[in-house]
C-alpha cells in the first residue's frame, strides 16, 4: 500500500486526476491523504467532491479554509461563488457537506511518523494539545448548532491565544490557526494578513513562518501543510509543505509518506 499527500487543490479536478494517474494511485490499495481547501475558485469543484465521496474509505482528509467557507456558505452565513453554487445547487448537496463536516483538522498517524493540517500547528502547541483542540473543532461542527457556531466564530480572526478568554475566542483563535496560519511574531501572535513568502522585510518586522518561530513547542512527527501558494514545496526535517498554487497555474504536487525520504511528483496546472 502507497500512501500519497497532495496539496491544495481547489477545485483543479483535471489537474487532481492527472496528478493520481501519474502516480498510479489506486483506491481498492492505497490511501490518500489531502490538505485542505478541496474547493473554490476551480472550476472543477462539485467534480472533486464527487469523486472523493466515491473513493472516501480510501481517503484522509483535513479541512481547509474555503472548506469552512463552503459549509458556511451552505447555511447561508456566507456568499457563494460561481465555483461554489454547481456543489451547492446539486441532488448531492446536504451528503456532500455532512460528509464535508465529518472531516478532521489534524490527522495524526504515528506508524509513518506524520500529522497533517491544512496551515499549520499553533506554535503554542504541543502534538496532545494539537489533538484535544482539533477534536474540539470537530464535535462543534458535527453538531446540531454547527450553523450557529460557525456565524460566530467567523466574525473574526482571533491572533493570540488565552485559554482565559471567552470560549467563542478560543475557538476563533483554534479554527484560525489550524485553517488560516501563515506567520507569526516573536510573541506567537499570529498574522492573517501576510500572503506572500517569507522575506528580510517581514523578517526585520518580527514576523517569521510559524514553523521557525523561536521557541514553539516540540512536535516529534513531522507536519505536512499546504495554505501557503507563495511559499511553495518546502521541505525540512520538521514539515512538509505541498500547497504549489494550482490554481494560479502553478503545479500540484504529491508527496509519497510510506518511504524513507518523501517522493515528490508534481504535474503543471494550465487548465482549472
Amino acid at each position: 500500500m502507497a500512501v500519497w499527500a497532495i496539496g491544495d487543490i481547489q477545485g483543479c479536478y483535471v489537474p487532481f486526476r492527472e496528478l493520481l494517474e501519474k502516480i498510479g494511485f489506486d483506491p481498492t490499495n492505497d490511501e490518500l491523504w489531502l490538505v485542505g481547501d478541496l474547493v473554490n475558485r476551480g472550476k472543477g469543484s462539485l467534480e472533486t467532491l464527487k469523486y472523493l465521496y466515491d473513493i472516501r474509505d480510501s481517503v484522509k482528509i483535513v479541512l481547509g479554509n474555503h472548506d469552512i467557507g463552503l459549509i458556511a456558505a451552505y447555511y447561508g452565513i456566507k456568499k457563494s461563488n460561481p465555483t461554489i453554487d454547481p456543489i451547492l445547487e446539486s441532488p448531492e448537496a446536504k451528503t456532500l457537506i455532512d460528509w464535508m463536516r465529518d472531516q478532521k483538522f489534524l490527522h495524526v498517524d504515528y506508524a509513518l511518523g506524520y500529522c497533517m493540517v491544512h496551515a499549520g500547528i499553533s506554535p503554542e502547541f504541543d502534538l496532545g494539545m494539537a489533538i484535544r483542540y482539533a477534536a474540539h473543532l470537530e464535535t462543534q461542527l458535527q453538531s446540531a448548532n454547527a450553523p450557529l457556531w460557525l456565524e460566530k466564530i467567523l466574525k473574526k480572526n482571533v491572533g493570540r491565544f488565552d485559554r482565559k478568554a471567552d470560549i467563542i475566542d478560543i475557538d476563533r483563535y483554534l479554527l484560525s490557526s489550524f485553517t488560516r496560519m501563515r506567520f507569526c511574531f516573536k510573541d506567537h501572535r499570529l498574522d492573517f494578513d501576510q500572503k506572500g513568502p517569507p522575506s528580510d522585510a517581514l523578517k526585520e518586522k518580527g514576523m517569521v513562518p510559524w514553523f521557525l518561530s523561536s521557541n514553539r513547542k516540540t512536535i516529534d512527527l513531522k507536519i505536512v501543510f499546504g495554505h501557503w501558494a507563495a511559499l511553495g514545496f518546502y521541505q525540512d526535517e520538521n514539515v512538509l509543505a505541498l500547497d504549489t498554487g494550482c490554481i494560479w497555474k502553478g503545479k500540484l504536487t504529491a508527496a509519497r509518506l510510506d518511504v524513507p525520504r518523501a517522493q515528490i511528483v508534481q504535474v503543471e496546472c494550465r487548465r482549472f
